[in-house]
This record gives structure tokens, sequence and C-alpha cells, in this order.
């Protein structure tokens, strides 16, 4: 065999190499960094009749924490920092602060209390924290209005800033949950500023049989958790997250914006998708 019809194989043997060396760098960002590297993104998000003196209101979305005490510490930790560094005036917790049980709750809390918000943090319910309890959601309510967070499940508050009213309403989990969204709804008037935290997206249509005109914020997809780079595209799809994936959608006179979270469930795994700190600034 002369030395021509050996180059080629010589040729595969190199494409080979690189595509599994490439493989490995993916596999290993999958599994040993992404899950533990998180990002701001930032949000300008209209929410109907909002007063002029609430323009640019700074809201934290954090979602889906699915927090593991052994394999989330340092992540939380930073997570808080840079939140803190944010200054904001508002944070959102949409749902799901643990996975398979509530071991991780009150560690988890502890981190949370270190936020330092202008006018407070409110938290609603996601599917796996009622999954654990049997859909108990005074067992949160307790942990996180004795540490300072106001939870809200098929109900709504008010918020004065600025001199002008915000209402903030949160539904119950909506996968095996009892979502009420008239009485998470009662109360506030037509033409009120309104934000809802609706931890399943897909609910969303529901809620806009209920009102027209307001801004939602949920979880729950984790973006896809693993994403097809360049494309962008969510291959793995969850109940009551199929239509509305990540980002913001408008329908109507609404919108909601879909936040990737900050956890994983299942394999502790993201790829093209890192854990998100969503930083939303309002306009009318």
């Amino acid at each position: 065999m002369n030395r021509g019809d050996r180059q080629p194989k010589k040729k595969i043997l190199t494409r080979r190499k690189f595509i599994y060396g490439a493989m490995g760098l993916a596999v290993g960002d999958a599994f040993l960094i992404e899950p533990n590297i998180s990002h701001i993104s930032e949000n300008l998000l209209k929410v109907p009749y909002l007063p002029s003196s609430l323009n640019g209101l700074k809201i934290v979305q954090l979602t889906d924490l699915h927090y593991k005490q052994d394999k989330d510490e340092r992540l939380l930790s930073t997570v808080i920092e840079k939140v803190n560094q944010l200054n904001p005036d508002l944070i959102l917790l949409t749902g799901d602060y643990v996975d398979h049980d509530t071991s991780g709750i009150d560690p988890m809390l502890e981190h949370l209390t270190k936020l330092k918000p202008k006018h407070g943090i409110l938290a609603c319910m996601g599917n796996h924290d009622g999954w654990v309890t049997d859909g108990d959601g005074e067992y949160y309510r307790k942990r996180f209005e004795k540490n300072g967070i106001q939870f809200l499940i098929n109900e709504n508050t008010a918020l004065t800033i600025n001199g002008e009213t915000l209402h903030l309403a949160a539904t119950d989990y909506i996968w095996l949950g009892n979502p009420d969204p008239v009485a998470t709804l009662k109360g506030i008037p037509k033409h009120a500023p309104l934000i809802t935290m609706v931890h399943e997206p897909d609910y969303f249509d529901t809620m806009l049989k209920h009102r027209d005109h307001h801004l939602q914020l949920s979880g729950h997809t984790h973006g896809g958790q693993c994403r097809v780079p360049l494309i962008n595209f969510a291959p793995k799809k969850v109940k009551y997250g199929k239509k509305y994936i990540y980002g913001e959608y408008a329908k109507e006179k609404s919108s909601i914006f879909v936040s990737k979270g900050l956890g994983t469930t299942g394999i502790r795994v993201r790829f093209s998708c890192l854990p998100e700190i969503a930083l939303h600034s309002l306009q009318a």
C-alpha cells in the first residue's frame, strides 16, 4: 500500500477524534459546568395600566430552585450575591423549591432570607412543592412567612410603591393542585396594574378567560433544561409547559414571561440553558 492510500484513513481517524472530543466537552459542560453557573437575563415587560411612577420598577424572578443542599449550596450562594447587587425593588418566587422531599426547605430559606429587595419578597406554589406534601400549602406558608416572605395561594395582595398601588396575585399549583382563578383575582379593580404568579405557564390561557390584561410570571419548564445550540430548540417538553417554553409571549392585552429557572429535576444536567436570574423592568 502506498502513502496515498493511507492518507484518507488518517483524516477519518482525525475527524472521529474531533467528534468524540467535542462530544466529551459537551457532556462535561452539561453535567459539570452549566448546572453550577447562573446568568442574568434583562427583560422589559409591559404591565397594562401601570402608573408612570412605576415605570422601570425592577423585579427579580427566581423559580424552580429544586434545592438540594449537597449539590446546590454554592450555586444558590452566588445567586443571592448577584441578586443583591442588582438592588431590586421586588423579588418574586414562582415555585418548585424542592424536588422529591422537603429536607431542603429550611436550608434554602436560610439563603433566601439574605435577599435585600426594597419592597419585599412574594412566593407561590409549584407542582413539586404540592406533590411532596400532598397539597399542603400551609406547610410552605408557615415557613416562608416566618422568614419574612409572603406566600400567596389562590389569593392576591396590593403593594404601595412610590405612592401607587401594584396588585400581585398567585394561584395554587396546576398539576394535581387546586387552582382557583376567581378567588385569586377577587377584589382586584378592573383597570388596576396586575402581576400574576402561576407556576405552570400553559395555564395562562385559562387566566386570560378571567383577566384580559395582566402580566403572568411562570417557571416549570426549565426552558427545556437541555436545548439544541444555534437553533435554540428545546426537544423535551413537560405537561402544562408545552405551549409557553421560555421567554416572553403576548396574547390579547396580556403577556407572560417563562423563566428557565435555577435548578434541575431528574438528572442534574443543563445544556445550552444556563440557570437564570430573570431581571424584569416594568413598562406601562
